[in-house]
C-alpha cells in the first residue's frame, strides 16, 4: 500500500508481574479500512487494543496517530484525539435515555449565561443531533430518542453504542466483539452498521472471535499470537481454516504475510 497508516504501534510491551501480555507488538491501521484483529484467548489482542485506546499505558514502544507520537493516559484522552471504542459491555447507562447515553461525558450546554453559570443542558440540541446520527446509520426504528436504553433490544443497544462512536470518532473507531451477545438477525444489522461507518470514511478496528463475520467484512486480518502480531492476511487469499491454523500455531504463516 502506498498510503500511510493512520494509526501505528511499534514494539509495544506490557507486563503484569511475570506475565508478558504484549511482547514487542506491532500494529498498522490504514485510512478507510476495516482491520479485523483475531487471536486465541490470552494472545494479548485486548491489551494491544487497550493500549491504543488509552485504557492501559504500555511499558515500552510507540504509538502514532497520523504520524504523530501519542501517549494517552486515559480513554478520555484517546476520545479527545478522535479514537472511539465500542466495548463489549457497551458502557451504556441502562436507566438513561438514548440521547443522554449518546452525550454521556460530553453534554452540550445551553449557549450564554444559563449554560456557563448554571451549566444548563441544551436538551433539544442533544436530541436533534442524536436523532440525526441514528438516522444517518439507518437506526430510526428507534422511535423515541428519550426512551431508556434498558427498554431496547440487544441489537438496538449495540446500534446506539456504534452510533455514538461514529458520531464522535473523528479518526478511528474500535469495536470489541460487537456481535458477541446477539442473535443472527441483530448480528446482521450490526455488520451492516460497521460497513455503513466505513462508507462514511472512518477506519475500523474490529476485534472478533466470529470468523464468518471477520471474513465477511474485513479488508485485512491482523493475527495476534503470543503477545505480538504474527502476520496480516488478506481474507480473499486465505480461508478461515488457514486463519485458525496460523492463530493456534498449527501452521506457519507465509513470509509475505509476516512482513505485512
Amino acid at each position: 500500500m502506498a498510503q500511510q497508516p493512520i494509526l501505528t504501534a511499534r514494539g509495544l510491551v506490557k507486563r503484569y508481574g511475570r506475565v508478558t501480555a504484549l511482547d514487542h507488538a506491532d500494529f498498522d491501521l490504514y485510512p478507510g479500512e476495516i482491520l479485523a484483529v483475531i487471536g486465541d484467548n490470552g494472545a494479548g489482542k485486548s491489551s494491544m487494543i487497550k493500549a491504543i485506546s488509552g485504557a492501559i499505558t504500555p511499558d515500552e514502544g510507540e504509538i502514532r496517530l497520523e504520524g504523530q507520537p501519542i501517549n494517552f493516559r486515559s480513554p478520555m484522552e484517546a476520545r479527545a484525539a478522535g479514537i472511539e471504542t465500542v466495548y463489549q459491555n457497551l458502557a451504556l447507562s441502562p436507566a438513561l435515555s438514548i440521547a443522554d447515553n449518546m452525550f454521556l461525558g460530553r453534554e452540550i450546554r445551553k449557549p450564554g449565561l444559563f449554560g456557563k453559570l448554571f451549566r444548563t443542558l441544551d436538551r433539544s440540541a442533544m436530541e436533534k443531533m442524536a436523532r440525526s446520527k441514528l438516522s444517518e446509520l439507518g437506526l430510526m426504528t428507534i422511535q423515541n430518542i428519550n426512551q431508556a436504553v434498558e427498554t431496547l433490544s440487544g441489537g438496538q443497544r449495540q446500534g446506539v453504542a456504534v452510533a455514538r462512536a461514529a458520531a464522535f470518532g473523528s479518526k478511528v473507531v474500535i469495536m470489541d466483539e460487537p456481535t458477541a451477545a446477539l442473535g443472527v438477525k441483530e448480528s446482521r444489522r450490526v455488520l451492516e452498521l460497521i460497513l455503513d461507518v466505513r462508507r462514511r470514511g472512518l477506519p475500523i478496528v474490529l476485534i472478533s472471535h466470529n470468523m464468518p463475520h471477520v471474513f465477511e467484512v474485513a479488508d485485512r486480518i491482523h493475527i495476534h499470537r503470543l503477545g505480538r502480531r504474527l502476520c496480516v492476511i488478506n481474507p480473499k487469499e486465505y480461508t478461515m481454516s488457514d486463519a485458525v491454523a496460523f492463530m493456534t500455531g498449527a501452521k506457519a504463516p507465509p513470509g509475505e504475510a509476516i512482513a505485512a
